[in-house]
């Protein structure tokens, strides 16, 4: 088992935003060209999503692509100024025959990823995993170039899928027959599974990165007492539970040597890596960054840089404290003047 593996977990443009910031670093690191597999859920999907879509367009000069920030960061950025929920979600019901899951999909096309097929995705380079949940089974469901299906599926649909937020953009449902499958797949957000997507990089790679933008349980300080009120936020304890189990499993298998890598977190407090010259990331800035809303809302300019910045700087710290520890430190954040 070698390789390095890179996880980057769901969470709406909130996620989207924080990974490309930790991407952008990585490149920085010349550690871009070494990860042999990118698993990614929902909002992490939509920028390892980006990445694939410009891998054969990336100039690595010394590991590092000077053109990263042109060909991946700007596009996803154009993105995150867009509101695609609520109007993919009106277009959905209104629109006779098609889900809210295909209208996702279609924005996907339109605005990113166009009409590129799984088969066409980069032969070279890292290995793409995109996840969902498999509504019927109630297991995960993996989307990779190899994977045969006829027609092949866009990659604007393997993205949907895994994004598609229960119960408002899911299911996105696959109609194309699968070798071994006589069945129509009906599939949610990867989130409902599992919102780090470890499991197609678990096994397969002695060094396992992991970027995680999931948004915490609320704490209420009352607890509604009718039964739908109940009923929901017992799903919210059982999900919360599921995501503290994967990621105290996580840390645990670094501790006992299972594997190498590291792992950072939007809750992460940067204090915490006891990296003397990390950049400067006040816990009550950063926290405030972690709890943005899991939606594809438009993100005003300001916020995307400071979620970017966030991004970046704890994928360094990171990095630097256990995994790259002569690295040198970055002369600053990627947007200066916007912090976090």
């Amino acid at each position: 088992m070698t390789g390095v593996g890179l996880c980057l977990s769901g969470g709406g443009y909130r996620a989207m935003l924080f990974h490309l910031g930790a991407l952008w670093r990585i490149n920085e690191l010349g550690w871009l060209p070494e990860l042999t597999r990118i698993s990614s859920v929902s909002g992490g999907s939509i920028t390892a999503g980006a990445l694939a879509v410009a891998w054969p367009r990336l100039e690595f000069t010394g590991g590092v692509a000077a053109n990263f920030t042109d060909e991946v960061v700007r596009p996803v950025r154009a993105l995150a100024g867009r509101t695609l929920d609520v109007p993919v979600i009106l277009r959905g019901l209104v629109t006779p025959g098609h889900s809210t899951g295909e209208a996702l999909a279609a924005a996907y096309r339109k605005h990113l990823f166009g009409d590129l097929l799984l088969p066409d995705l980069p032969a070279h380079g890292p290995h793409f995993v995109f996840t969902a949940t498999d509504l019927q089974d109630g297991d995960q469901w993996w989307f990779y170039r190899e994977r045969q299906q006829d027609p092949p599926v866009q990659l604007a649909t393997a993205v949907a899928a895994s994004s598609a937020f229960p119960p408002f953009l899911s299911p996105v449902v696959l109609t194309t027959p699968v070798p071994g499958e006589d069945r129509r797949i009906e599939l949610s957000d990867a989130g409902v599974f599992d919102n780090l997507g470890l499991d197609p990089v678990i096994g397969h790679c002695d060094t396992v990165l992991v970027s995680d933008a999931g948004k915490r349980m609320d704490k209420l300080r009352s607890v509604s007492r009718n039964w739908p009120g109940q009923l929901l936020r017992t799903l919210d304890i059982m999900d919360n539970q599921v995501r503290a189990l994967r990621t105290s499993s996580l840390i645990k298998s670094y501790v006992d040597g299972t594997f190498a890598g590291a792992y950072w977190g939007s809750y992460s407090d940067i204090d915490n890596f006891e990296v003397d010259d990390a950049l400067p990331a006040p816990l009550s800035r950063t926290r405030a960054l972690a709890e943005s809303p899991t939606r594809l809302r438009r993100t005003p300019a300001v916020v995307q840089e400071r979620l970017i910045n966030w991004g970046y700087a704890i994928c360094d710290a990171g990095m630097r404290r256990w995994v790259d520890p002569k690295a040198k430190p970055p002369a600053d954040f990627p947007y200066p003047a916007a912090g976090v």
